[in-house]
């Protein structure tokens, strides 16, 4: 493999602590796949086989997940480095839970999920610290997806969105900060639709409280957002 895409691997949590140097040699094990994708094309189908743990090298691409009416929800945002499948590389399951589509042409690599947790031929530091990367991240997702979960029990929608607001303040740690999902994708994660989110994030420009400018959003009024989730 390119040492440009071993370094984009090196930098990303499931072979975190790794040096690209054993990482090259454990790659000979791991036995990755890497494919291509064009943009606006699925990366995985929900329903069709599991293949792989997947690894976005490149592009920009969502987790989507459609009910029996046909509504897409977004599960979450893959970027470069992005891991996609963890949580049924390790189950029963046979099938894609969910659909990868590509917002951009994306390369990505896929990984056995037995060749994680099997037994190195040379018992080497390196594959034991991706099992140990790998069942922090398992961890780390569920708590993503219990989070999820408490979203949809909001009921107001500007809390939803205030809510969402502040826990983008406190991860990037200032006030002015860029949306990591766009405004359709951060619909579908708030279980709502654009026009109602446009129409109440454009109320609370109105009121003083955020402003914006397309992806860039900045809160000006802290204290009085912090009141609708209190």
């Amino acid at each position: 493999m390119q040492k440009k895409r071993i370094d984009i691997l090196t930098a990303t949590p499931l072979f975190a602590g790794i040096s690209p140097d054993i990482l090259a040699d454990m790659l000979n094990c791991l036995q990755p796949k890497l494919s291509t994708h064009p943009k606006n094309s699925f990366i995985a189908v929900e329903g069709e086989p599991f293949f792989g743990l997947g690894i976005l090298l490149t592009g920009e691409a969502v987790v989507v997940k459609e009910n029996m009416a046909g509504t897409r929800s977004v599960l979450t945002v893959l970027n470069q480095g992005s891991m996609f499948g963890e949580m049924i590389a390790f189950s029963t399951r046979t099938a894609w839970p969910a659909s990868v589509f590509a917002q951009s042409e994306c390369t990505a690599v896929f990984l056995p999920p037995q060749k994680i947790t099997g037994t190195c031929p040379r018992a080497c530091d390196g594959h034991n610290q991706m099992v140990r990367n790998m069942l922090r991240i398992v961890s780390e997702r569920a708590l993503l997806l219990n989070r999820k979960v408490e979203y949809l029990t909001i009921k107001s929608l500007r809390t939803k969105i205030v809510t969402y607001l502040l826990e983008q303040y406190k991860s990037q740690g200032k006030t002015t900060f860029v949306l990591p999902l766009k405004r359709n994708d951060l619909a579908d994660f708030l279980n709502v639709s654009r026009t109602a989110l446009s129409r109440e994030l454009g109320r609370l420009r109105s009121e003083g409280l955020i402003d914006f400018f397309r992806s860039s959003l900045k809160i000006l009024d802290m204290e009085s957002l912090k009141e609708f989730i209190e």
